[in-house]
């Protein structure tokens, strides 16, 4: 029987268990990948291990998300980060050059590695044939002081694309068509897996923009072969050593199949609050819009900037609009300033933003009140944008572009004038990688640079067999982590500072849930369908463990979160029978007594004191998670296992 891609790769890569689907194995990572604002609290958690050098074929650190200095606290972290690097043995992307997932794909992607990285968005780099997964900072420290990863042996989906796009259609326009059709946690333990006929026919930044967005999924990564057209672009890079051809057998088989006929599709949009909910241009009419973003790590390509300049040219942006755009890289920027195209992109009016993420994590550029904002971003989680009343859309840089010049959102196949695409790409990038610095070869004498705000982060202490606490906080489906440790421009710079963020716990939906948490010595969390989607920041495991909350109890959980937080020694739990959500509400007394035992079993009683009610909860772990659990907490459990 043949083999998919995603099979190749994993049986190159496994170090522990086997590779049956749903059971837990452990796999080598070749590569890691970390971002500013996780970075921080992952590399005091690598200092913690007392090794000496990183034992992967390469890290790298990117600063790209805490790019506004106001004040000390995010220049200090990136001169902690810089200069741990540099004693680690680690890269590090200077402020400027780039959003570190354009940046990756550019620069450090190598199709049938294995890239972990501490941002949600890593998969950007299965654009290439990488098997690229997101995970917390602490796996991430893991996987660099040589610790396999474990994963959950996902289930293999085909996504068979045939056809060609239209004209104005775009690889956005297949990533929100499968959203439509798989739902934001339809992809928890699956991978994607792209081909078909029609893949041939997608440059490596359109697929990219694919593999990128399939985050929104839920799901444990997104990959595309490694073919004829990603060599074209690794040539274009002065990279082809780091190319390799990686395909799937013919005969390889898969979980299901889903098949898109690129030519049937059309200009889509992800309306608000979520990325899975699809309309056609159509369906929600010519609204008035405010405010258009272009950018972030899925659209801001070279590809994707071409394609904007162009329709903007000898163009204006309409007046009650405000038009931003955020190259993804400095390559990028430097690209289409000496080609011209970024004269054209300022002279309609449109303002320059850092080659950074920015508005995409609520990093500025916030719409007005009851605004209504296209961007070409992945998410529209409520309040992310930093404007709880605004109505964000998301959308291709076409259609974008061409909603900027009329002013309201436009199915761009009906502008009243006609782009020529055709000679837009290149076959040879702008290559300058002085502002990526190499570690010394001996980091012995590197002197680690640490601020005033950056502070310990916090431990978890040992299991108890019995827990008690009143329920804190009850929340609806599809709980973001946004919505548990905000994303934005005041908070960012906090990151390394978890006693202060943790007072934002919540906030944009409970501003008093850190408060009850102190003033009742922690307790529970309850929440609905796939509780802790989004972001792999595992600050929103670490700001519920400051806080004392020792349980979640879900319908069910986004994958990066629930491994969160058993890195963090709070137990993640999913309700037996789904209508015991019903029967409890918040600050109700919960008591779980013989939880050792009940561990071992797989399912918790949870005592409901002020209902005079029970209900089970399902608690389903491995091994090595009990350990942690345990322990209170992954560190803790590689402590005692060094002690």
């Amino acid at each position: 029987m043949g083999k998919n891609i995603v099979e190749k790769i994993l049986e190159r890569h496994i170090v522990d268990g086997t590779l049956e689907p749903g059971t837990s194995s452990g796999i080598r990572i070749d590569r890691t990948l970390t971002q500013d604002s996780t970075g921080t609290m992952a590399y005091l958690q690598l200092e913690a291990m007392n090794i000496k050098r990183v034992k992967t074929k390469k890290s790298v650190a990117f600063v790209d998300h805490n790019m506004l200095q106001q004040g000390f606290e995010n220049a200090d972290d990136h001169k902690f980060i810089q200069t741990v690097a540099n004693k680690y043995g680690i890269c590090f992307s200077k402020p400027g050059n780039g959003i570190c997932h354009q940046v990756y794909l550019e620069r450090f992607s190598v199709p049938g590695d294995t890239l972990l990285g501490s941002d949600s968005h890593t998969p950007t780099a299965g654009g290439v044939g990488m098997l690229a997964i997101g995970a917390g900072g602490l796996d991430v420290a893991l996987a660099m002081a040589g610790e396999a990863y474990n994963i959950k042996v996902p289930r293999v989906v085909k996504v068979n694309l045939s056809g060609s796009l239209n004209k104005m259609v775009t690889s956005k326009d297949i990533i929100l068509e499968v959203l439509k059709r798989e739902t934001v946690k339809g992809g928890v333990g699956k991978v994607y897996e792209y081909g078909g006929p029609g893949v041939s026919s997608l440059s490596v930044p359109q697929r990219a923009t694919i593999t990128n967005m399939g985050a929104e999924l839920g799901a444990t990564t997104s990959i595309f072969p490694s073919d004829d057209k990603t060599r074209e672009y690794f040539i274009a890079q002065d990279r082809l050593d780091d190319w390799s051809e990686l395909v799937a057998d013919e005969d390889a088989k898969y979980d299901y199949i889903i098949d898109i006929n690129l030519d049937e599709l059309v200009p889509m949009v992800a309306a608000p609050h979520s990325p899975d909910n699809i309309k056609t241009c159509a369906e929600v009419g010519k609204i008035k819009v405010d405010q258009v973003a272009i950018g972030s790590c899925t659209n801001s390509s070279y590809e994707d900037l071409m394609k904007v300049a162009r329709i903007l040219k000898g163009r204006k942006v309409a007046d009650d609009v405000s038009l931003v755009i955020a190259p993804g890289s400095r390559q990028v920027m430097e690209m289409i300033a000496r080609n011209g195209a970024l004269a054209d992109i300022i002279s309609s009016g449109a303002r320059i933003l850092e080659n950074s993420c920015g508005p995409c994590i609520g990093m500025g550029q916030s719409p007005g009140t009851d605004a209504v904002s296209i961007r070409t971003f992945n998410r529209n989680f409520f309040g992310r944008s930093g404007t709880n009343s605004a109505q964000v859309y998301l959308a291709s840089p076409e259609l974008a572009a061409v909603s900027a010049i009329y002013g309201c959102l436009m199915d761009p196949r009906d502008a009243e004038f006609d782009i020529d695409f055709d000679d837009i790409g290149t076959d040879k990038f702008l290559v300058d990688d002085s502002m990526i610095i190499s570690p010394v070869d001996d980091g012995d004498d590197v002197e680690v640079v640490r601020g005033p705000n950056i502070k310990p982060f916090p431990l978890n202490s040992r299991l108890e067999d019995s827990i008690s606490g009143k329920l804190i906080i009850k929340t609806p489906d599809n709980i973001t982590t946004d919505h548990i440790m905000p994303s934005n421009a005041k908070l960012l710079p906090f990151r390394s500072n978890i006693p202060h963020l943790a007072n934002f716990c919540f906030s944009t939906i409970d501003e008093d849930f850190a408060s009850r948490c102190k003033e009742n010595g922690g307790g529970f969390i309850v929440g609905g369908e796939n509780y802790g989607q989004g972001s792999s920041r595992e600050h929103a495991a670490l700001a519920p463990l400051y806080l004392g909350i020792k349980g979640v109890i879900a319908k069910s959980f986004a994958r990066i979160h629930k491994a969160n937080l058993i890195n963090s020694g709070i137990i993640p739990m999913e309700f037996e029978d789904l209508k015991d959500y019903d029967l409890i509400d918040q600050m109700d007394d919960f008591v779980i007594d013989d939880v050792f035992e009940g561990l071992k079993a797989g399912r918790l009683k949870v005592e409901d004191k002020t209902k005079g009610i029970s209900f089970y909860v399902k608690a389903l772990f491995n091994d090595k998670e009990l350990d942690m659990l345990y322990a209170g907490g992954k560190l803790n459990s590689i402590k005692e296992k060094n002690s």
